[in-house]
């Protein structure tokens, strides 16, 4: 539930935006990526959200019907143009976003007295964005959807905080506090659980996440790791090595293959290494929703320890190569 667009990424690598002149068109929209990954991972998913009335708009319920997810719950906002994200490609930690949701990006508009109920909470797994939190009525319509779902598992919330969504971290953390005490799972990067905490030390975070209502306390520490709280369990994984091309689109992949394992009932350390996989997998590919990966390919990064020099799954029908400039060397970042 929550953000959707259209990405425009340059097929230049490590040439400014001022230079680029070529670009591919891309699903996007992070809770949007994270039900492509999870459709990868032969998961039955839908987003609830919104785009503007217009060809962007056609193209997203094309790129969802394309990739098996459900797009009933997608609907237009006449007078909003859907969203397009444009980014720079610096590789191995370098990636500018450019976000152009103006005068407002539909996605803000999903309306609480729309949503169906009945579907959110008959879910095994609801996934939302702190992005979502960021302005109403979509504020209104997630708090409703959480409160909906009586804390049932699993319920999810990204951190995934935007500075440029909000006014300053103080409201965000505010409006975060509340959404954590509907939820049993909160996953984020380092910069994101300091955000909605307050603190910067990993555990410190992840224990105050639990505090606030999660049951599972997730955060994503780059290359040192990922680091998994419960109440009576904690997990640290390595990074997987991976040669970076594009480190926007990992930590959506991590969230597809997150929302896999929980559904699949695993235990924690193997939950972390399996995301961690499929984010490392994805960071080593030019896109995001095309470059979702496969089973089979996330078991083989499991088994290696490594995404580099990864034999792209047949399954996988969509690859992506650089054409232009040559990939950085560095640990997946997730996004």
């Amino acid at each position: 539930m929550g953000r959707v667009g259209v990405d425009l990424y340059p097929l230049e690598v490590g040439v400014s935006l001022r230079q680029v002149t070529t670009f591919g068109k891309y699903l996007g929209g992070s809770p949007t990526n994270v039900a492509v990954a999870a459709a990868r991972l032969g998961r039955r998913s839908a987003v609830i959200t919104r785009t503007g009335a217009d060809p962007f708009g056609w193209f997203v319920h094309d790129a969802l019907r394309e990739y098996g997810v459900d797009d009933r719950y997608v609907t237009a906002v006449p007078g909003l143009p859907t969203p397009v994200t444009f980014c720079e490609i610096r590789p191995p930690e370098d990636f500018p976003l450019f976000f152009y949701r103006w005068p407002k990006a539909p996605d803000l508009e999903i309306l609480p007295a729309e949503l169906d109920l009945a579907a959110i909470t008959g879910a095994a797994l609801l996934w939302t964005t702190v992005t979502g939190l960021s302005d109403e009525p979509s504020r209104g319509a997630h708090l409703t959807a959480l409160k909906a779902r009586g804390r049932a598992p699993h319920t999810v919330l990204d951190l995934d905080y935007r500075p440029m969504f909000w006014p300053d971290p103080r409201t965000a953390r505010r409006h975060v506090r509340e959404a954590l005490e509907h939820v049993t799972v909160a996953v984020g990067n380092l910069d994101e659980a300091e955000v909605a905490t307050g603190l910067r030390d990993p555990e410190a975070a992840g224990r105050a996440l639990l505090d606030a209502g999660a049951e599972l306390a997730i955060v994503k520490q780059g290359s040192a790791g990922v680091l998994g709280m419960t109440a009576g369990e904690t997990a640290v994984v390595p990074p997987v090595d991976v040669e970076v091309v594009n480190g926007l689109g990992a930590g959506d992949a991590f969230g597809g293959a997150l929302c896999h394992a929980l559904l699949a009932g695993w235990p924690l350390e193997r939950t972390l290494r399996f995301a961690n996989a499929a984010g490392a997998i994805v960071a080593g590919r030019l896109a995001c929703a095309p470059a979702m990966p496969t089973l089979r390919e996330i078991e083989t990064v499991v088994t290696r320890g490594s995404a580099r020099g990864l034999s792209p799954d047949p399954g996988n029908l969509i690859q992506e190569d650089v054409p232009h400039g040559r990939a950085g060397r560095g640990d997946a970042r997730h996004a």
